[in-house]
């Protein structure tokens, strides 16, 4: 038996979520693969159009190891380079759109980024970040994403700052490009950075076996059946649209892409396109909330922060069935899935939104999930109550961070990744997350650091101590807010909870910046001197959904 425990070249090619692409085109080949305002495309036209442009990307020299980075919204260009970029063995980097141009630079600059994909209604954002970069870092290449409405968007944008428009690089590349398949399951797939940092940003690599076991795995625990439709209310930007950007190539989906949306939109395309399926923030789920009863059932699955039970019933009622996910991006996606059992039906509905809004259990692709207590390091109790911090290990753990060892072993230590979120286990092996990490705050699905809001914070010449806690918002789940202490300032007049939050606007992206601000005579702290948050974050609950500033 011990010679049969070593691998042979035929059980052992590497495992790779780009084969999905291929198969899709041979299984649904005249199937819509991507559905995008006036156009269709079918699987095989996809198959097509990547190796074409994966063809002229090889051209410009770029290949294994290199970076290849896209800053666009979800549309069918996002979803064609999760394929076309990686099918020449480079890294495929996804950018928040959300980022300001400080932050985009900062990306380009950490990445090496040698190649990026631009979309024509960001050109002015990308222009400012590479305006930013210096002259010891090299500018990428700059290709620019048009569609028909692009040239009623700017007549006066200069496109001579890219080397080439996305249409023009498909047209020009090989059909018959032979794409580079790994030669390790460990080849990096993917770069995603979980915030945009000045300092230290956090650039998450997935491998080709990891993405390929949690696409599995996303596809699995949601049950997702042969060619559903799907409608792109995730960003792209987030670990591939939680898997989906690979699922739906396994599965020969149909992807709606949408620009973007409202909730009359996402409503308009359920009934125009007969969606199936769909993701989205708790922010989704609020705007929802809002729009008629379905004349059809629309799996939704959600994720990045808890949904309130009281939206969950409400968005049931319409007609939506929520699955809720736990994950993030260190994790590959989803880690957790609360998998619903039959005999919950039978309870209230209220009950059921309590039970719906947990955690759940390990997906397929997490080998286990458990609550460790921070000094001894064993597993809590089963019973609901004792907290702990949220362990995982599985297929999906990222390879590690981008020139950051030091950050990936403080959180993979003891054979496991160390989430930093607190939580409890039921008796029935369910989780529940009570507390976030000390200083995240998830706005829309975002991660957000309190840290750079708060050093940004003390940059104001007026501002003494500085604070910032996630408050309750019914739109955005939760939103940044500021408890600030001023200098003693004789004779100077006090700045505004305006004036403070105008001054971080110019400072942060928008979704960073505080929505509402506290003034304290002295913010409270610890007998060591450090600010007590938990004591914050209760007064920003107390305060209820957030408004104006308050003094």
């Amino acid at each position: 038996m011990d010679a049969l425990r070593k691998p042979n070249a035929a059980n052992s090619s590497p495992l790779t979520p780009l084969g999905f692409l291929e198969r899709a085109a041979i299984i649904y080949d005249d199937s819509p693969s991507i559905v995008y305002n006036d156009l269709t495309y079918t699987w095989s036209d996809t198959y097509r159009r990547c190796l074409q442009l994966a063809s002229s990307i090889s051209r410009l020299a770029i290949g294994k190891g290199d970076v290849v980075s896209v800053l666009a919204p979800n549309i069918p260009a996002t979803y064609e380079l999760h394929f076309a970029a990686t099918m020449t063995g480079a890294v495929f980097n996804t950018i928040n759109t959300r980022l300001d141009a400080r932050n985009v630079s900062t990306l380009l600059v950490h990445s090496e980024s040698k190649l990026v994909f631009v979309d024509y209604q960001l050109i002015p954002l990308i222009q400012e970040a590479v305006s930013l970069l210096s002259d010891k870092c090299p500018c990428p290449l700059l290709v620019v994403i048009t569609d028909d409405a692009a040239a009623s968007f700017s007549t006066t944008m200069d496109y001579n700052f890219f080397i080439s428009t996305y249409e023009t690089m498909v047209e020009a590349g090989d059909p018959g490009f032979i794409w580079a398949r790994p030669k390790s399951d460990w080849d990096p797939l993917t770069l995603t950075y979980t915030s945009g940092t000045t300092s230290a940003p956090k650039g998450v690599v997935h491998s080709h076996r990891g993405t390929f076991i949690g696409t599995m795995s996303s596809l699995l625990d949601w049950f997702v059946p042969k060619q559903p439709v799907f409608l792109w209310t995730l960003p792209m930007f987030h670990v591939s649209g939680w898997n989906y950007v690979w699922g739906m190539a396994a599965v020969g989906g149909t992807n709606v892409c949408l620009r973007k949306f409202d909730a009359s939109v996402i409503y308009n395309s359920i009934y125009k396109f007969h969606v199936t399926h769909m993701c989205g923030a708790p922010i989704v789920l609020n705007m929802l909330t809002k729009v008629n009863p379905l004349c059809h059932k629309v799996h939704i699955l959600t994720s990045g922060a808890p949904p309130p039970p009281a939206v969950l019933l409400k968005i049931e009622s319409l007609g939506f069935e929520v699955t809720h996910f736990y994950g993030m991006t260190e994790a590959g996606g989803p880690a957790t899935a609360c998998t619903w059992k039959e005999k919950w039906n039978k309870f209230p509905a209220s009950e059921r939104a309590k039970l719906k809004a947990r955690q759940g259990v390990r997906t397929v692709g997490m080998a286990d999930v458990y609550v460790v207590d921070s000094e001894s390091g064993l597993s809590v109790k089963r019973d609901g109550l004792t907290q702990g911090e949220i362990v995982i290990k599985g297929g999906c753990i990222m390879s590690g961070y981008l020139k950051d060892p030091e950050a990936a072993a403080t959180c993979i230590k003891n054979g496991w990744f160390y989430t930093g979120d607190v939580g409890v286990m039921h008796p029935d092996g369910y989780l529940e997350i009570k507390d976030r990490s000390k200083d995240v705050i998830i706005s829309g699905g975002e991660n957000i650091s309190s840290v750079e809001v708060e050093s940004v914070l003390y940059s104001h010449p007026a501002v003494n101590e500085a604070a910032v806690v996630g408050r309750p918002d019914e739109y955005w789940g939760e939103t940044p807010c500021a408890f600030v202490s001023l200098k003693d300032a004789e004779g100077k007049p006090r700045p505004t909870g305006e004036e403070i939050m105008k001054f971080c606007k110019g400072k942060l992206p928008g979704y960073m910046v505080p929505k509402s601000v506290v003034f304290k005579d002295e913010l409270p702290k610890t007998s060591t001197g450090k600010i007590q948050k938990n004591v914050l974050r209760e007064i920003a609950r107390s305060m209820g959904f957030s408004g104006k500033s308050r003094i």
